[in-house]
């Protein structure tokens, strides 16, 4: 005989299932692709739930935003361009699709990289023992004695993202740049920068002064930018779990503070894993008087293509900035 009580499930009250409300029911079901089916096809067979709604419902906002004339701010980290997006993320500026683009300084390194040489993302194991690490000449001389340039030159305004993509203009790099695209497109692009958080800021042709100067710019760009958001733009984060998410924040308190009325917008974040900083400083605070934040959780290389995509199929040939 057991010392503990139980209790008694025969007086239980029990109701029908059709009165009960259900949050799932079959209409919602995803469905099998034919063979050879279309995108069209697939798109429309994903399931009507969670983030496969989410993401298609982001889609339309960013095509029904780009109609209306509003900001589409993509905020990219490193690991965007080193997992082979530069040609997906440059489509969709060329057709208008994203209206800025802000880029911590690992993204605009690799995009010089990969843009001049073919191949970035340096394997730390191999070269932090001997000191090797980041030590790479050509990477170190180009941005910063670009960023040298433009710092004494008689343009008070240029910034760290344009500077460097007029210098990948002008020196024929073939491959695709982010940077590039922004600036032969009319795209304000900004990048910033924690100084003494990258491998070009620890070798002898580093200016603070410029590096600082520059990229303070940079975030005076971005708040205008940011102005635009207004009933109806769109801001993702793609990738950085810091800096991009620290800048929007502050950017947006500046653009507020100055023009007013930025509500009614979405914002985006998309990583691998959830990080405190972007659901706090992108999805969830910067909505709070109106609009509504999305976070995407999977692999860059596989959830920007497919959203790209999204915005291709919805948004025919592209927006007009």
């Amino acid at each position: 005989m057991s010392r503990f009580s139980k209790e008694d499930l025969s007086h239980v009250r029990l109701r029908s299932i059709e009165t009960r409300q259900s949050k799932v029911d079959d209409s919602v079901w995803g469905r099998p692709v034919s063979p050879g089916g279309s995108f069209s096809e697939f798109v429309d067979r994903l399931p009507d739930v969670l983030a496969a709604r989410d993401l298609r419902r982001l889609a339309d906002l960013i095509v029904e935003g780009g109609e209306r004339k509003r900001a589409c701010v993509m905020m990219v980290g490193g690991h965007v361009v080193k997992v082979g997006l530069v040609p997906v993320i440059v489509d969709l500026i060329e057709r208008g699709f994203i209206t800025t683009l802000a880029m911590n300084s690992a993204a605009a390194i690799h995009d010089v990289e990969s843009a001049l040489f073919g191949a970035t993302s340096e394997d730390v194991a191999a070269s932090i023992g001997d000191g090797s690490f980041g030590m790479a000449r050509e990477t170190g001389q180009f941005i910063n004695e670009t960023l040298e340039k433009a710092w004494r030159s008689d343009d008070p305004e240029i910034g760290y993202g344009e500077a460097l993509g007029e210098r990948l203009l002008a020196s024929g790099a073939e491959r695709s740049s982010l940077l590039a695209t922004c600036v032969r497109t009319g795209t304000p692009v900004s990048v910033h920068v924690a100084i003494g958080a990258d491998i070009v800021h620890q070798q002898p042709s580093m200016s603070g002064a410029a590096t600082g100067e520059l990229s303070f710019r940079d975030f005076r760009l971005l708040c205008h930018e940011l102005r635009r958001l207004g009933d109806g733009g769109v801001v993702m984060n793609v990738g950085s779990n810091v800096i991009l998410p620290e800048v929007f924040l502050k950017g947006l308190t500046v653009a507020r503070n100055l023009a007013g009325g930025i509500t009614n917008f979405t914002t985006a974040n998309f990583d691998m894993i959830r990080h405190y900083r972007p659901r706090v400083n992108v999805v969830e605070r910067p909505v709070l008087d109106g609009g509504r934040g999305f976070d995407f959780t999977g692999h860059h290389e596989i959830m920007i293509p497919l959203l790209a995509a999204l915005i291709r199929e919805r948004g025919a040939g592209g927006t007009t900035k």
